[in-house]
């Protein structure tokens, strides 16, 4: 784990965790003093450890470590003071060593070795204090503690920030640090999280994977004021914020991120007014797209590159699914399963809401013999629908250089106009000639139908422009919550399809086509408790609506009939 160790032979190299011999030992009798928890001399006389050494030579770069003189030196005359056991300007007036500094210009950087003024000069500055400083140094990091206004928030401020950097006396240095780094594959939330956050907060989270991975981020919950240039959730594609910005996450948008190298800064932002219950998100360290990709909606697609089979010792012609009789496409190239989504043995189940299918991508050994010396190869493959989306991944199993491969998708939807309330015949002319006042019956459903599934209408709006609905909107029904009289549900929340009826209408002032766009939510039919459920929702400041997010269809235009094309089908009426 970095610095520190939960390895047996971290008693021989002395960076033991500080926990290690509660957790990991059964023996109460230890060889270093836990309490301690830092790299020790014990066993390690004339070795370096990374933050101090155990060398001769450490005396003189002054980073011994705190046992050095107890452990490795017969002699009691000690040129520095053990019980510091910090780096020293002993012999080093005019150096740089690393976290602090023996130069003049310390002072003003606020960076002084903790021996620099007793050492290095003559002034009465009090040695006392011998820590970062801010003084002269407002709105500047000096590695173990800053000076910036975030301090409070990160819980790292330097000894003396209030007294040089804050005027006002409204100071809350003990709230709870957050942010920090993170490795590898895990979760990590805002403060106080399920509980309501904090104002005011500001968080930094640098998430790094193995070099040759990338990072794919996803936020399972996000509940933050309805206002994005207030609270918000900032990624960047590298180790800090000032890395290329990938995108913001705010409101209750359960966004999706992945980098292009192994690092990724996450900031998350609050101002002073509304809180609400923040975040949770997952990270995991994936595969780079050229080793394989998964891609789903209504058809699961995985696609792995044979170099990266060929790298564990097996080709596309190995591999098999939990439904053997799915077989892959091989080319020269890559290995290609192509299959519905709930075929070739997919296991589905509902975790949190969400529906989730499962496979498992395995590999017969290619030797016929007794024994194999081949990684075993066993991808879990997994379709995760976050609300409408779909995520998707795919994880190495008993394989030194496991990974993830990560995607994204969406459920194909259809919209269309229908002849009657019973829903039988689809209207297929282009445009839909209709009369003022006629009844109009409309159906949105999935192109796949899944009985697990329901459909519920959140907002339809009509325009009379197909690429602006925001300049004269017309809204029928929104938040689920009916706004035009003529609208009625007649199915919605409820079945893998939702119908709907309203009369026709024309726009002042413009052409005779109307276009109609539908915002849908797709949730677990099982989730009784789900926003499809709950039917229309006046939303308030704080609300900020369900976990399910929506997508967008789009159907039109409606025309109105020509007026003599009216006429003569009123004459063909009459006649009959």
């Amino acid at each position: 784990m970095g610095s520190c160790s939960c390895s047996s032979s971290c008693q021989y190299y002395g960076n033991c965790c500080h926990d290690y011999y509660s957790e990991c030992q059964s023996t109460t009798e230890t060889t270093v003093d836990p309490s301690t928890a830092q790299p020790s001399c014990r066993y390690n006389c004339g070795g370096h450890m990374g933050s101090c050494s155990c060398r001769s030579s450490c005396q003189y770069y002054g980073n011994c470590c705190h046992d050095y003189y107890s452990e490795c030196q017969s002699t009691t005359e000690t040129t520095v003071d053990p019980s510091t056991a910090g780096p020293s300007c002993r012999y080093n007036c005019g150096g740089h060593m690393g976290s602090c500094s023996c130069r003049s210009s310390c002072q003003y950087y606020g960076n002084c070795c903790h021996d620099y003024y007793s050492e290095c000069q003559s002034t009465t500055v009090d040695p006392s204090t011998a820590e970062p400083s801010c003084r002269y140094n407002c709105g500047g990091h000096m590695g173990s503690c800053s000076c910036r206004s975030s301090c409070q928030y990160y819980g790292n401020c330097c000894h003396d920030y209030y007294s040089y950097c804050y005027s006002t006396t409204d100071v809350t240095p003990t709230e709870r640090p957050c942010g920090g780094s993170l490795f590898g594959s895990g979760t990590f939330s805002s403060p106080n999280h399920p509980g309501y956050y904090h104002d005011n907060a500001y968080c930094v989270w640098q998430i790094q994977s193995a070099y040759d991975q990338r990072i794919y981020l996803a936020f399972t919950f996000l509940q933050l004021e309805n206002c994005c240039s207030c609270d918000y959730i900032a990624v960047y594609d590298g180790p800090s914020v000032g890395s290329r910005y990938l995108g913001k996450a705010c409101n209750n948008s359960l966004s999706s991120f992945k980098s292009s190298s192994n690092y990724m800064t996450v900031l998350f932002r609050t101002d002073g007014s509304v809180v609400d219950r923040g975040f949770n998100a997952e990270f995991k360290s994936t595969l780079q797209p050229s080793d394989g990709r998964v891609d789903c909606s209504s058809d699961m697609n995985i696609v792995i590159a044979r170099s990266y089979l060929n790298s564990l010792g097996y080709d596309g012609h190995n591999l098999y699914l939990n439904d053997p009789h799915c077989r892959p496409q091989i080319s020269s190239y890559q290995v290609v399963f192509s299959f519905p989504i709930n075929t070739c043995g997919n296991v589905r189940q509902f975790d949190n809401g969400r529906v989730v299918y499962t496979n498992s991508l395995r590999a017969y050994a290619s030797s016929s013999d007794e024994i194999t010396r081949q990684p075993h190869l066993k991808l879990n493959v997994s379709c995760r629908m976050e609300q409408d989306s779909v995520s998707q991944i795919l994880y190495h199993v008993n394989h030194s250089d496991s990974s993830n491969i990560i995607g994204t998708g969406r459920f194909n939807t259809s919209m269309a106009f229908y002849t009657s309330s019973s829903f039988y015949y689809k209207v297929t002319e282009v445009p839909y000639e209709v009369d003022l006042n006629q009844n109009l019956y409309i159906q949105v459903d999935l192109r796949k139908g899944n009985s697990s599934l329901v459909i519920f209408l959140d907002t339809c709006v009509a325009s009379p422009s197909a690429f602006d609905f925001t300049t004269r909107p017309y809204y029928l029904v929104r938040n689920g919550c009916s706004v035009d009289n003529t609208y009625w549900a007649y199915v919605s929340g409820t079945r893998a399809y939702a119908r709907f009826t309203f009369k026709a209408f024309k726009f002042l002032r413009a052409t005779e086509s109307v276009y109609i766009q539908c915002k849908v939510l797709i949730c677990p039919a099982s989730e009784y408790n789900s926003r499809c459920r709950r039917g229309c929702t006046k939303r308030i400041a704080r609300d900020l609506g369900s976990r399910h997010d929506s997508e967008t269809l789009l159907v039109g235009p409606i025309r109105l009939k020509d007026p003599e094309k009216k006429e003569e089908e009123t004459d063909q009426q009459n006649k009959a």
